[in-house]
């Protein structure tokens, strides 16, 4: 950062939005899905014409698949689910104007187009039951991340949540299965990226260890100003510098902010700079990016839907941030590390 201007406005804020590359991260579909994301809907966050009035230029959008049951059935049943998701994120590529991208260079191209970038992803690695296989399956879908879990335990790793109704112990695998450290290698193989969102302390560390591909935080904040099991610590923090990674900061405000039944101020994107403030002092400006976990819970004050993004554009600026520095927080630092996954994947055999 640089020293914090004093005279900026929103017309500046809003004109240099325009022209970054800014990509959110994490974006889930509405299920059953409604066929309304090119005309947009009421319900929804994220549709086309709120990321045309946003300037947001492009978004990965998520198959999330719940955690069930840890057998043959609740497994048929969430990959079907994920297939049938990632389907449908790929028929977003038909509306004129929107192009589905499943490499690093195909977003720049589409971004110089004047289209959006629609990058296709999995949420909860219990999408692929114990059958590796579907790993490149998915990423022959578009899909460019997967994260090892959502809240519970699967058979690939521990979640930072144990779902109690599921019978989870505190920790089902010690961090990752043998066949979660089969699942990291099968990622590196075919060019996804390992998503260490919702994974346990254990979980994160050792896929950082074993992965070839830096590995990333699609949707996570800072534990130390927000002390919430989904949130990473200073050394996760540090961990994701160490590999190149990148913790995308999400806009849940549950996340960014310790409830309290005494403070009833609402959560404000100020609330979610300060996280990215306090994760650039940590780590640096190359490691931070940005999420919104819209349609999926997220949303705060000032950023609502993705028709609000420069807003945050407009703090950052506020804060001191300059145009490189945005650029980076907003898509670079993303863009970077999909395609170093791509270029790991390149010298696999």
């Amino acid at each position: 950062m640089t020293d914090a201007p004093t005279d900026i406005s929103a017309t500046d804020a809003t004109e240099l939005h325009r022209t970054l590359l800014t990509i959110d991260t994490h974006v889930d579909i509405p299920w059953p899905d409604r066929d309304d994301f090119a005309t947009g809907a009421p319900s929804r966050r994220v549709d086309l014409p709120r990321m045309r009035a946003g300037g947001l230029k492009a978004a990965c959008l998520v198959a999330y698949v719940g955690q069930g049951a840890r057998d043959a059935t609740g497994h048929a049943a969430a990959s079907a689910r994920a297939e049938a998701m990632l389907r449908v994120i790929g028929q977003t590529g038909r509306t004129p104007g929107v192009r589905v991208c499943d490499t690093a260079a195909a977003v720049r191209a589409t971004y110089d187009a004047g289209d959006i970038a629609i990058i296709p992803a999995v949420e909860n690695g219990y999408a692929i039951g114990e059958d590796l296989s579907l790993i490149a399956r998915f990423r022959a879908l578009g899909a460019r991340y997967m994260t090892l879990t959502h809240n519970g335990h699967n058979q690939l790793a521990d979640s930072a949540r144990p779902m109690h109704h599921l019978d989870d112990p505190e920790t089902l695998h010690g961090g990752l299965s043998g066949l979660g450290r089969d699942a990291v290698a099968e990622m590196n193989r075919v060019g996804m990226l390992v998503d260490v969102s919702h994974t346990s302390r254990d979980t994160m560390m050792q896929a950082v260890t074993l992965s070839r591909a830096p590995v990333f935080a699609s949707h996570s904040c800072v534990r130390a100003l927000c002390d919430h099991p989904r949130n990473l610590d200073d050394g996760q923090l540090d961990a994701l510098k160490a590999c190149g990674g990148v913790i995308h900061i999400t806009a849940m405000d549950a996340f960014l902010r310790p409830r309290d039944v005494r403070d009833i101020r609402p959560v404000t994107v100020a609330d979610f700079v300060d996280h990215i403030d306090y994760a650039v002092q940590r780590i640096g400006i190359k490691h931070v990016g940005i999420s919104s976990d819209f349609d999926g819970g997220g949303g705060i004050r000032g950023w609502a839907d993705a028709s609000e993004s420069p807003n945050l554009t407009a703090e950052l600026l506020r804060r001191g941030y300059d145009r490189s520095q945005i650029a980076a927080l907003w898509g670079e630092n993303f863009l970077r590390i999909l395609k170093q996954a791509e270029e790991v994947a390149s010298t696999i055999a």
